[in-house]
């Protein structure tokens, strides 16, 4: 596999830093620059003229709050891996934002973690299971332990 650059989706979520540490290892592994990525979706009940306004918009707030947090995300990498991060914040639903991002960038993996939600989001399908199926490139989900052993307990 010839893996040089991976566009990684970090939601803010506990399990982020599980993400970022799977990603951070491939990067190394394979010597790939890594593309730190942020959806920002805004809830199509805030009439677009709302998030627009001139005077300092929700979206500029929702954009610099997930720009801050990717950066704090950055700061946690080895400076081999800082050097050459590139930031993204995205304003669309999260799969499509990490979809997007990945063909603009030309990454050859996405790393994205798994929410392990069951019932209706299995059936509706969640970011993960749309990103796997739409994204042009390989896609390494990351599951949380005590996710997986929960489960694991369930099914005994």
């Amino acid at each position: 596999m010839n893996v040089t650059r991976i566009l990684v989706g970090l939601d803010g979520s506990p399990r982020e830093p599980l993400v970022l540490a799977a990603a951070r290892d491939f990067a190394l592994r394979f010597d790939a620059s890594l593309v730190l990525v942020r959806a920002v979706g805004l809830p199509p009940e805030i009439p677009s003229e709302a998030w627009l306004s001139p005077q300092g918009s929700l979206r500029e707030y929702l954009e610099r709050v997930a720009r801050e947090g990717l950066e704090r995300c950055a700061q946690s990498l080895p400076e081999t891996l800082r050097a050459n991060c590139l930031l993204e914040v995205v304003v669309a639903t999260p799969w499509e934002a990490l979809c997007l991002c990945a063909q603009a960038h030309g990454v050859g993996m996405i790393v994205i973690g798994s929410h392990g939600y069951g019932g209706l989001d299995r059936i509706l399908g969640t970011t993960a299971a749309r990103v796997v199926n739409h994204a042009l490139c390989s896609v390494f989900v990351v599951r949380d332990p005590e996710t997986l052993a929960r489960e694991s307990r369930r099914a005994e």
